[in-house]
């Protein structure tokens, strides 16, 4: 039973502590990354339990769709590979609403953020920019993560709509760490149960921190009744704000925490926040000759299901229908990284 200290852990900590937490958010389901992660995008997982399912792309309504609805602007900032991509019915927007990670950072800057904005992790490292993972996966170095969430943080704090701004940082499971709560019955989202589990109860807790000027400092975010928080909270959140349907009858039954918030932005918080710089750095020429983790095999060949931007998406539907699940991969996280920028540059209609 591994865990991490407060001092290895300054970024979290300290915006736990200034701002506040949830000691009762679940995974949305007892399981992998990708259906977790596609819960909090369409309140379901489709069915699937595992990382890359036998069917891409998955097929099912999302929240971002709900938000075109009722003409509220959204965004995917991503930094090398978006996951969210296997929801085709994203990819007609390709060109629009996602975009790299670096222009969070200036949308932010400007005050132009969309109402509601998703990032994704740096999963691979760079060979040539000399990036390292930041998606804090097991085996990376947490730093890395620490340092993502300290920028994010920093950006929105210092831009001009910090007074407007609600930051969730959570993860889609819990990564094999011990936690002695049981998981608790949930709400089946669908009729979707083709992998013999009938989502019905949640997965472990999982860290949440809820970061805005509206957030009493040291807050502790407990829903009332017995459901607890999961990814789909921020779907329901989102439909109390903006009114938007439903997804599933999984977000349709989710508590939100608005009730929990300050009436007006007292607290400010820190002006800024700086990850630890105690940690041996793993050397990036080093790790771009690993072997990729069975996350990173997932996303690769993900990533080569993916349109162009403009293509014809019926006609690279039927394509991807008939593609084999069972394809090779890079051998090593640095080929995997330059041909996943290379995938997502062309959906995305960016240059090299």
């Amino acid at each position: 039973m591994h865990f991490f200290t407060p001092d290895q852990l300054p970024v979290l900590t300290t915006l736990g502590r200034e701002f506040g937490i949830s000691d009762r958010w679940h995974a949305s389901a007892p399981c992998q990354t990708w259906p977790n992660r596609i819960f909090a995008h369409t309140g379901t997982s489709g069915g699937w339990v595992n990382n890359y399912p036998d069917k891409l792309p998955f097929e099912m309504p999302t929240v971002f769709n709900r938000l075109r609805e009722v003409h509220k602007d959204w965004k995917i900032y991503f930094h090398d590979f978006a996951q969210s991509t296997t929801l085709s019915s994203l990819w007609e927007f390709s060109l629009s609403n996602f975009k790299y990670f670096e222009e969070f950072e200036n949308d932010a800057r400007k005050g132009t953020l969309p109402a509601y904005s998703f990032i994704e992790p740096r999963y691979f490292a760079h060979p040539i920019l000399r990036k390292m993972p930041n998606d804090q996966h097991p085996a990376h170095d947490v730093v890395y993560g620490e340092e993502l969430i300290a920028s994010v943080y920093n950006a929105v704090r210092n831009g001009p709509l910090w007074d407007k701004t609600l930051l969730i940082i959570t993860y889609d499971e819990h990564g094999g760490c011990y936690d002695h709560v049981t998981p608790p019955a949930a709400v089946s989202p669908d009729d979707k149960h083709q992998d013999g589990f009938n989502f019905d109860y949640f997965g472990v807790r999982v860290p949440a921190i809820i970061i805005s000027p509206y957030v009493k400092p040291g807050h502790v975010f407990r829903p009332q009744g017995n459901t607890p928080y999961d990814h789909t909270t921020i779907i329901a959140t989102l439909r109390k704000l903006f009114g938007i349907r439903s997804l599933t009858k999984r977000d349709q039954a989710a508590p939100d925490f608005l009730d929990e918030l300050l009436k007006t932005p007292d607290n400010q918080g820190p002006s800024s926040v700086q990850a630890s710089t105690s940690y041996s750095m793993r050397d990036s020429i080093d790790a771009v000759k690993e072997p990729l983790n069975s996350l990173q095999i997932s996303l690769a060949q993900a990533a080569r299901q993916l349109p162009t931007a403009g293509a014809d998406l019926a006609l690279h539907n039927k394509r991807v229908a008939a593609m084999t699940t069972a394809q090779t991969y890079p051998s090593t996280v640095g080929e995997a990284s330059l041909e996943i920028q290379a995938h997502m540059n062309a959906f995305t209609g960016r240059n090299a």
